[in-house]
């Protein structure tokens, strides 16, 4: 061999050892999640007050909580909701409850959350400075104001506030102002509340009816399935699928349409999973949380848990209907909360074994599964997600 060819090989080696060295010492991202009591004598509230947003690094180090400021009162907590698009920005929502009202709650088996007894708001924290700002603060629409999330054109905010116990979906600006209801003529109680990749189309579901309108609230558009209950409608990457449950309540199953509302199909069968998760170890009278399916990074599948006996197992569907089980774990053992990482190569969800709820990180080429969180009984992890860009 050459001098010169020589050369060039030894370089490419170095490259390549560098590149490596790169790869094992990148700064993993944050995983923002919530961590709570689940064992409390009580009831719901007196576990709920307990949560804490908090982050962990991808491998499972760095956990910490974040925004502890908002928890001034004994019954006030926080709750990781999601990111910015660059990462810079937590949102977190800060909730309290009049422990008298949690109490007739308790005794009524339903919520009330009237103004004086309950309020929700939603926030940003800068990671960087710590900074707290509380958006539906600004201008306030509601005492009740939750599931914030960025639109996709980077300039505005979406959320859903309750007016006269009627839950309403709105945007306001990234400052809070100029809040403005895009709920449409002759609305119903709105929730899931989400806008489409390319920024045209909004959906979500009012009275359990699946709706698609623009993204000002006009040329609203139901979504007739036949089903008395429809829920948590969410795009497609590629902004052209909208899929959500369709069926009775605490017995759906996936379906997907296309965003002009036609082609309705069911896409897969979770095997009388109720697509919802209990979160507490004590009675809850709403019984937990809901437990979506959710879309691959690239949109041409979807992450799902389904029942197999007494367990729930992680599988993954492609828009064909061909079905990978994806977990073979012990009887009793639950998987919930499951989100694909932005480059669709790891799969972050809960599960629950040996009853204590951790986070799990799932690498899918080999399906090597790492826990990232170091909970106890009578501790719970739940609603995680990954950092979507990681901060300089």
């Amino acid at each position: 061999m050459s001098f010169s060819r020589t050369l060039i090989a030894f370089v490419v080696i170095l490259l390549v050892r560098v590149a490596d060295a790169q790869d094992s010492t990148a700064p993993h991202p944050w995983i923002g999640y919530t961590e709570l009591q689940t064992n409390l004598p009580g009831g719901r509230h007196a576990n709920v007050r307990t949560m804490r947003a908090t982050l962990v690094k991808a491998d499972g180090t760095g956990c910490r909580r974040i925004a502890e400021e908002l928890v001034d009162d004994p019954n006030s907590w926080t709750q990781f909701v999601g990111w910015s698009p660059d990462g810079k920005l937590a949102i977190v929502a800060r909730g309290w409850q009049d422990p008298t009202n949690a109490a007739w709650e308790e005794e009524h088996k339903t919520f009330r959350m009237e103004p004086g007894k309950w309020k929700l708001d939603s926030c940003l924290v800068d990671l960087d400075t710590g900074k707290v700002t509380n958006l539906t603060a600004v201008d306030r629409v509601s005492d009740y104001n939750g599931g914030l999330f960025f639109m996709p054109d980077g300039k505005t905010l979406g959320f859903t506030a309750l007016i006269g116990k009627i839950s309403k979906p709105f945007v306001m600006d990234l400052d809070g102002h100029n809040k403005k209801d895009v709920s449409g003529d002759g609305s119903g109680f709105a929730y899931g509340y989400s806008a489409s990749p390319d920024g045209r189309l909004i959906s979500y579901h009012e009275n359990y009816q699946i709706y698609i309108a623009n993204a000002d609230g006009t040329g609203k558009k139901h979504i007739t399935t036949g089903h008395n209950f429809n829920f948590g409608p969410t795009w497609s990457s590629d902004a052209q699928t909208l899929m959500f449950l369709s069926g009775e309540h605490y017995h759906s199953n996936p379906y997907l349409v296309n965003r002009d509302g036609s082609q309705l199909r069911k896409l897969v069968d979770l095997n009388g999973y109720r697509s919802h998760t209990l979160f507490l170890d004590v009675p809850d009278f709403h019984e937990g949380s809901s437990d979506l399916p959710v879309w691959a990074a690239d949109g041409r599948s979807v992450f799902y848990s389904a029942l197999v006996g007494a367990t729930t197992e992680l599988y993954q569907v492609t828009l064909a209907g061909e079905v990978t089980q994806l977990t073979h774990s012990k009887e009793g053992t639950l998987h919930y909360h499951i989100e694909p990482s932005a480059d669709g190569k790891k799969l972050l969800y809960g599960k629950k074994q040996d009853g204590v709820r951790q986070l799990n990180v799932m690498d899918l080429a080999d399906r090597n599964e790492t826990r990232i969180t170091d909970l106890h009984a009578g501790q719970g992890a739940m609603w995680a997600h990954w950092q979507r860009s990681k901060t300089p």
